[in-house]
């Protein structure tokens, strides 16, 4: 089958569409020929199915790889996913978002995609934000997103990313008690043994001291301050605001109040929220926690990322395959004004 490599397209005639689009979905038609991408050409011509020239000159496959580089971002590594998917049974077509792939057993024309599929360098850092707009795209067309991870020695890690809306269940925010705490160096102790005792035993917060007086985090004490729950002093006696709390903790701990601000919003969605340090996350999340002497596996580890934020894609491999092993599902609350939402990202097979 004879084409044409015209810029960033490859040509063929009228007999192409028989034998390539009709029978395996490849390219799509233009007048009486048919088009192909440049990965769809690449991918045809090491199988002979193909004889690409251009300017009146034949190109053998390293030829044309060498021009389709020159022409098209990231083409290797395009090519590097396209080929595995395909050789996996998929039906697979350029898009916008790299790659439209099929359902096992089904073909253009039979069903609608089922996956959006972007292409990614292990070297290159993935702007969160542009996840976002990836995984709202997919979304708003009921597709999946699956991120193709191409690393240094052409492997492939395939991930899938959703936003999801976490709903806890645990019957209330926090108890209703009042109790004096003093902020002291990095942490808030509570002094009174009913309000103490109480945080801790039924709404699951911080750590007791001894018998009477409870060890608060930081984000703890600023959401129940905020709630009228505790009343905050300094170490000399004086009363703190939530804007005084706020900017005395954020000198003690980098992104403070955007590490707040998801703790916020888990926490009134019903979840119980702990320190994730033992993980190398911001917290370890609960969907709900019934005593303090029967804690049960958390659901989430949970990331606060601001939406300026760039993955290193050794380090979110890392992170995703921690959580992973210890059964837990790996988000990362991405703060924009204000306002949370959650990437669950998690390693996939294709």
């Amino acid at each position: 089958m004879k084409a044409k490599l015209k810029g960033d397209r490859v040509l063929a005639g009228k007999e192409a569409v028989a034998e390539l689009y009709k029978t395996g979905y490849f390219g799509r038609q233009k007048g009486e020929g048919l088009e192909l991408a440049l990965v769809e050409a690449a991918y045809l011509l090491s199988r002979e199915k193909l004889e690409l020239e251009m300017d009146g000159k034949p190109l053998d496959f390293r030829a044309f790889f060498e021009q389709a580089s020159l022409r098209q971002p990231n083409f290797e590594l395009k090519y590097i996913v396209y080929k595995d998917l395909k050789e996996r049974g998929y039906y697979v077509q350029p898009s916008a978002e790299d790659f439209r792939v099929y359902p096992r057993g089904s073909h253009p024309g039979k069903s609608a995609a089922r996956i959006f599929v972007r292409v990614q360098s292990e070297r290159h850092p993935l702007p969160v934000r542009l996840i976002q707009e990836s995984v709202a795209a997919a979304e708003n067309v009921h597709k999946e997103l699956v991120l193709a991870v191409v690393d240094e020695e052409s492997d492939i890690t395939f991930y899938e990313v959703k936003t999801i809306a976490p709903k806890g269940g645990m019957p209330e925010p926090h108890p209703a008690v009042k109790t004096e705490a003093t902020f002291l160096e990095d942490r808030v102790i509570a002094w009174e043994a009913p309000g103490s005792e109480t945080l801790y035993s039924r709404g699951f917060y911080g750590k007791m001291l001894d018998s009477e007086r409870l060890q608060l985090s930081l984000v703890e004490s600023l959401y129940l301050l905020s709630e009228g729950v505790i009343k905050v002093r300094d170490r000399k006696g004086k009363e703190m605001s939530f804007e005084e709390f706020v900017e005395e903790a954020s000198g003690l701990q980098s992104s403070f109040f955007q590490k707040y601000l998801a703790y916020k919003d888990l926490r009134d969605s019903g979840h119980v929220v702990k320190t994730g340090f033992k993980f190398g996350t911001h917290f370890r999340v609960y969907r709900k926690v019934e005593s303090v002497e029967k804690i049960p596996h958390s659901e989430y580890l949970v990331n606060v990322t601001p939406s300026d934020f760039e993955f290193r894609l050794p380090v979110l491999s890392g992170a995703v395959r921690l959580a992973n092993s210890v059964r837990k599902r790996m988000l990362f609350a991405v703060e924009t004004e204000g306002k949370i939402e959650y990437l669950d990202i998690g390693r996939v097979k294709m």
